[in-house]
């Protein structure tokens, strides 16, 4: 482990689970008294709530907010439950799923849970017992995330292990030069910010690091070669012309549409950057990396 990464941990590490009141609930339901109910054990509860009335909608916001329990209802338009769970634990969200449907059937329920799903709640419920069942997942969901090992970042598709030097792209491990590690861990740890190429090469090679700022984009361009799913148009790292580079877990919707054939609405003009000749003085350090 570099002096990098080990200086990463302790940050990372230092977070604690979120508490009952800051908990999130997302109920993909299009049932206008469904989600009335949910608003009132909301309130009641103490915990968070977002609704979404359609299968591509509540795809959407789990991926693009931090939630800590989904409530899905099976029937729903376009999509059914089912789908969307097949879709939800397909890009790496793992927070706890717990299915709503008006089917008893035995053959509903055991697909439900074998696909992915928590839980199996079958409608009419007893009020009492859905929030019973939600409180029940949120806790086990806070014990969970507080036990999580410090340095371990983890994005639909995408885990960034610092603690063991490691990356997994859909479950598969990633060998990475411990530059492109460096660099990938110095991005990912600050989600959403921009991060310029001076900065990269202080903190990834150190300070007065005699190092070309093209000779950053290169090691940046094989890093997306071994990282991103959809080649030249990036999913996890996004190019800010004439400052640097920005990690951002962008592209899940645009994979999602794909799959459904429908037209993406992600219009990321993210620049490319191809690799260019290095100088012979930063060839070494290339190499070294």
């Amino acid at each position: 482990m570099t002096a990098f990464t080990e200086s990463l941990l302790n940050p990372l590490g230092s977070g604690s689970a979120r508490t009952a009141a800051e908990a999130t609930v997302l109920v993909i339901d299009d049932d206008p008294s469904m989600r009335d109910i949910l608003a009132v054990l909301a309130h009641q509860h103490g915990f968070g709530i977002q609704f979404a009335e359609d299968g591509n909608d509540g795809l959407r916001i789990a991926e693009q907010t931090d939630v800590d329990l989904i409530l899905l209802d099976l029937t729903l338009p376009g999509l059914t439950g089912f789908d969307v769970c097949r879709r939800l634990r397909g890009t790496g969200i793992e927070v706890p799923i717990i299915m709503v449907s008006a089917s008893s059937d035995v053959v509903d329920v055991v697909v439900g849970l074998e696909i992915g799903a928590d839980d199996y709640v079958t409608k009419p419920f007893e009020v009492r017992e859905l929030a019973a069942r939600i409180n029940a997942k949120l806790r086990r969901q806070r014990t969970s995330q507080s036990q999580v090992r410090p340095g371990r970042l983890k994005f639909p598709g995408l885990i960034v292990d610092i603690g063991r030097h490691e990356v997994l792209r859909d479950g598969q491990p990633v060998n990475l030069t411990p530059t492109e590690f460096d660099l990938l861990a110095l991005l990912s740890a600050s989600p959403g910010r921009v991060i310029s190429r001076s900065e990269m090469i202080q903190k990834v090679w150190g300070q007065g690091a005699d190092l070309d700022l093209r000779s950053v984009d290169a090691h940046v361009y094989r890093l997306r070669r071994k990282i991103e799913p959809d080649g030249p148009r990036p999913t996890y790292i996004h190019a800010v012309p004439g400052i640097g580079y920005r990690f951002e877990r962008r592209g899940l919707n645009e994979r999602l549409s794909r799959s459904l054939d429908m037209p993406s609405e992600d219009n990321d003009e993210t620049e490319v950057i191809e690799p260019q000749p290095l100088p012979l003085s930063d060839a070494a350090h290339a190499a070294a990396g």
